[in-house]
């Protein structure tokens, strides 16, 4: 497996930990995983990045809904909020790198 491969299944392995074990920390480490995994493999194709920001917004929303399901709700829920806070974390690290690449440019051959 490809570190693009492991990261975002460890993000959901730790969202759907998260929804079982209670620990305050799982939003930071949430978003430690999105931040490694942005900064370690940076996307290079524009609309995947938009699709990224995109989906960090949309997921939490989405979620909200879920909480209508009997018993399962609430989870799937928190799963998926959980999750968006890596996919946010790896949104900020793209934003990141566009920030310094738009600052301070590759030079010139």
């Amino acid at each position: 497996m490809s570190f693009n491969q492991i990261m975002p299944a460890l993000g959901i392995l730790v969202a759907i930990i998260s929804a079982f074990v209670p620990l305050e920390w799982w939003p930071l480490i949430l978003l430690a995983i999105g931040l490694v995994q942005g900064f370690g493999a940076p996307e290079e194709d524009t609309t995947t990045i938009v699709l990224v920001v995109v989906a960090a917004v949309a997921f939490p929303t989405i979620a909200n809904s879920l909480d209508a399901i009997p018993v399962v709700g609430g989870y799937l829920n928190t799963i998926i909020d959980h999750f968006a806070i890596a996919i946010g974390g790896y949104a900020i690290a793209h934003l990141v790198w566009d920030l310094k690449n738009r600052i301070m440019p590759a030079a010139a051959d």
